[in-house]
């Protein structure tokens, strides 16, 4: 009876607060199916680690399972968030953006929103590596703002990985706010014609070790989660392992990815969580996701000065890594402006380059900030 009047009297208020944050995670998984599969475990961990004395971060004096998780999976080698991407890189077809490359383009222009939030965060009083760390919820890629959070040694880890997939789970209301922000009807009112080129299954296979050693040498940092990304993909190209493609698709992403909630929520405890600087990172996060779909419209639009063809503004949206949740809701957006504007497959293109080109970015911003602190 002592032991659970001390309990009951240890509770803290931050520690309610947490519970309070566990709670509507777990709401928003299922009420609103805001990115059910990482959330709702992300929300029952934030409840497990902040209940008093747990035993799933500490047992009788050793490492609790959520500690051990956290240390093996994430503090040791960022294991989790990295082989995610193979389960990532087997469910995408690069197809739209091998028949189009100069989709390229709009995927790399739509992670203006990571260096504007960066700028943003030191403005602030963040230091570098917090604010290289903050800035990565702007590549809307849950793993690698995990991944680059983690490898800088951010104090804030919890806080952006919650903005980072909390945000991607609010695409479809962020992107047409976005858009509608920066265009106007006339432009979203563009068609565009889509006459893809066949892609060889010889391009298809080099394409990902083609990505991967250039990518390695651009930003050196980014091999591990480009490498897996692209290992990824190999195995859905190559034709001779659908077997391990599908597995890859769904048993070993569900399973990373339940993991990998259920893990980070051991940076979540009140004592970490509970501050002012977790309102400033949602914040600035909501503002990096909004400046990454400006950025790519704007891309678009800058293009169009110098085009016989113009491009619909919209598809330079579909530029975050949010995959494939971008490319759906730039096509419904463009279908409601008119029911004969299809987009998708450029869209589509825009997309899968947006996956590359955050990964990419995460490892560029890596280099930078590990060569000046």
């Amino acid at each position: 009876m002592d032991f659970i009047i001390n309990s009951i009297m240890s509770i803290t208020w931050q520690q309610l607060v947490m519970w309070g944050i566990g709670g509507l995670l777990i709401f928003l998984a299922i009420k609103f199916d805001f990115e059910p599969s990482l959330l709702l475990p992300m929300g029952f961990g934030a409840i497990i680690v902040n209940l008093p004395f747990s035993g799933a971060i500490n047992q009788d004096g050793a490492e609790g399972i959520i500690e051990w998780l956290y240390n093996i999976g994430i503090a040791a080698s960022e294991a989790l968030p990295i082989i995610l991407f193979i389960g990532i890189g087997a469910m995408i077809d690069f197809g739209p953006l091998l028949s189009n490359p100069k989709m390229f383009l709009f995927g790399a222009a739509a992670q203006f929103g990571i260096f504007f939030a960066i700028a943003v965060a030191a403005l602030l009083g963040f230091d570098l590596k917090d604010a290289a760390s903050i800035g990565i919820i702007g590549a809307a890629d849950g793993p690698t703002a995990i991944f680059v959070s983690k490898e800088l040694g951010s104090d804030y880890v919890g806080a952006i990985t919650v903005a980072a997939y909390s945000y991607m789970s609010l695409v479809p209301i962020v992107l047409p706010f976005a858009i509608k922000l920066v265009t106007t009807k006339k432009e979203r009112l563009i068609k565009m014609k889509y006459n893809p080129k066949s892609v060889s299954r010889t391009t298809r296979i080099l394409f990902p070790i083609f990505v991967t050693v250039i990518a390695g040498i651009v930003a050196p940092a980014s091999v591990s989660l480009v490498g897996f990304l692209m290992f990824g993909n190999l195995i859905r190209e190559c034709g001779r392992l659908d077997s391990l493609s599908k597995t890859a698709q769904s048993e070993l992403a569900n399973l990373i990815t339940i993991l990998l909630g259920i893990t980070i929520s051991f940076s979540m405890r009140a004592e970490q969580f509970v501050r002012v600087e977790t309102i400033l990172i949602m914040v600035i996060g909501l503002v990096a996701f909004v400046m990454d779909a400006i950025g790519g419209v704007l891309f678009a639009k800058f293009l169009n000065l110098f085009l016989k063809t113009k491009v619909n503004p919209m598809i330079g949206a579909a530029g975050i890594s949010a995959f494939p949740m971008a490319s759906r809701v730039v096509h419904k957006l463009g279908l409601k402006e008119d029911n004969q504007n299809f987009l998708l497959m450029h869209a589509a293109g825009t997309n899968v380059a947006g996956q590359i080109a955050s990964v990419v970015a995460g490892g560029i911003v890596l280099t930078l900030v590990k060569g000046m602190i």
